[in-house]
């Protein structure tokens, strides 16, 4: 019997009519403060008097960034609330330095028509600490077989304006290719888990020399690149958008590279883990490893690293997977595939990024919100830290060091691959909407939920 994770500390609720956060440096660049009043940053600039009321923060050594928006992310609910639900989710992400999470469609029943994404959507303003975007299902019941009812998903309260079976591979060209075009009518993006089923039929981890040593049945890096280079040529035949979802082999970045010097319209994402970990790991036999698409080799990941760096993998997604400790401490062909992520996102892209010269805080920026919400069409999200934008914002702390432990985490899937790695980065303060979710490196409260919904499509 799965038992609920408790909730994590919350910090007594500061309410105020406004927040300094003085000395924070900008994008990792300029020393300035910001005001936050009336749910938008109302000033930046040196030296800003405190509002009678306001809140001020000690900012110096901390650096400001638009808050995070995850375009990838498993809330479980409605119907694995045993494995998460859009509160304990939405409690992690806020942690983890996120304002929002586009929640995939894998749930029971599967998001794939008004009626659930609506209902995600309407868990996702209750729970108030993050905006949380539904993303709705390419094909029914994610079998492949039929379109779902993406227009009436689109049409919804949830304005779903991302499709993705993610999990299943949309491996029907046909079907892919009018998906591409359906989405066209609203300006969606079909998000494609690539994979290539008849190749990875059985398989447990990627096929390499380390799969042939522990006599694991392997999947071919060619399983995802071939399903990504039919994909690009069918979004240059359509005229429409493409994102692939988790990529994960040097080959993957090759083959985006080469549609984007065609002007294709293609976005891609990497996980952190694919930025940090390799097959090697799998020589443990812990199925905390096991994951969809599997780890690859150091050249794969040097190759991810860089093809972040250099534009060609657009941004970070979390890939967020939580599951009860029953589907992952078991034998390793048994075990669930899928690791956590959004409470250890920002530290291990600074460790892999950041502190390695690859990125700047502003590229961090980039790659984490501001291009996640763009593809998403989330136009209040990855707004720039000036006056008028919605204070969307956290403060990080890029000297701290920490030991993960999840135990200690707001998710209820403990199945995180950095349990006892000592990573750098935290986040000590978060608003979404104007409203600190996050203070002192805890939980405050959640933004209340507004008396009227807003558009926020772009």
């Amino acid at each position: 019997m799965t038992t609920a994770t408790p909730a994590p500390s919350v910090n007594p609720v500061h309410s105020a009519s406004g927040y300094l956060l003085r000395g924070a440096s900008l994008l990792g660049a300029e020393r300035a403060d910001l005001l936050i009043r009336g749910g938008v940053i109302a000033a930046v600039g040196q030296d800003l008097e405190a509002p009678e009321g306001a809140l001020v923060i000690d900012a110096d050594g901390l650096v400001a960034l638009p808050g995070m928006v995850d375009l990838h992310t498993h809330l479980r609910e409605p119907g694995r609330e045993d494995a998460e639900t859009v509160e304990t989710g939405t409690r992690a992400a806020a942690l983890g330095g996120f304002t929002a999470v586009h929640a995939m469609a894998n749930s029971n029943p599967v998001a794939d028509t008004a009626g659930v994404v609506e209902q995600v959507y309407s868990l996702g303003l209750k729970s108030g600490w993050v905006d949380v975007r539904p993303v709705g299902a390419v094909t029914v019941g994610l079998k492949g077989e039929r379109l779902a009812e993406l227009g009436a998903m689109a049409d919804s309260r949830a304005r779903v304006r991302v499709f993705s079976d993610d999990g299943m591979c949309v491996h029907d060209p046909v079907l892919m290719r009018r998906a591409l075009e359906y989405v066209k009518a609203f300006d969606g993006v079909v998000a494609q888990h690539a994979q290539e089923p008849r190749m990875t039929d059985g398989a447990q981890m990627h096929e390499g020399e380390v799969s042939a040593i522990l006599g694991l049945p392997g999947w071919p890096a060619v399983a995802e690149e071939s399903i990504i280079a039919r994909d690009v040529l069918l979004a240059q035949h359509t005229g429409s958008r493409l994102h692939v979802c988790h990529v994960s082999t040097a080959g993957s970045v090759e083959i985006i590279r080469w549609a984007k010097e065609r002007g294709i319209s293609v976005t891609a994402e990497v996980t952190p883990h694919h930025l940090l970990l390799t097959d090697e790991s799998v020589r443990s036999y812990d199925p905390v490893y096991k994951v969809n698409p599997p780890l690859r080799t150091e050249s794969d990941v040097q190759a991810l690293r860089r093809g972040l760096a250099d534009g060609t993998i657009d941004i970070v997604g979390t890939d967020h997977a939580p599951h009860p400790s029953e589907h992952k401490e078991c034998e390793w062909a048994q075990a669930a595939m899928g690791m956590t992520g959004l409470e250890t996102a920002l530290s291990v892209v600074q460790a892999t990024m950041i502190d390695t010269g690859m990125m700047t805080w502003a590229d961090f920026a980039r790659v984490t919100s501001a291009t996640p919400a763009e593809i998403g069409r989330v136009a209040t999200q990855g707004r720039p830290l000036e006056t008028g934008e919605p204070a969307n914002v956290i403060l990080v702390d890029p000297a701290a060091r920490r030991v993960v432990d999840p135990h200690k985490m707001a998710t209820m899937g403990k199945n995180s691959p950095y349990a006892g790695l000592e990573l750098p980065g935290a986040v000590r303060a978060a608003f979404f909407a104007g409203h600190p979710t996050v203070l002192d490196g805890a939980l405050n409260a959640p933004r209340p939920a507004p008396a009227e919904e807003t558009p926020w499509i772009g």
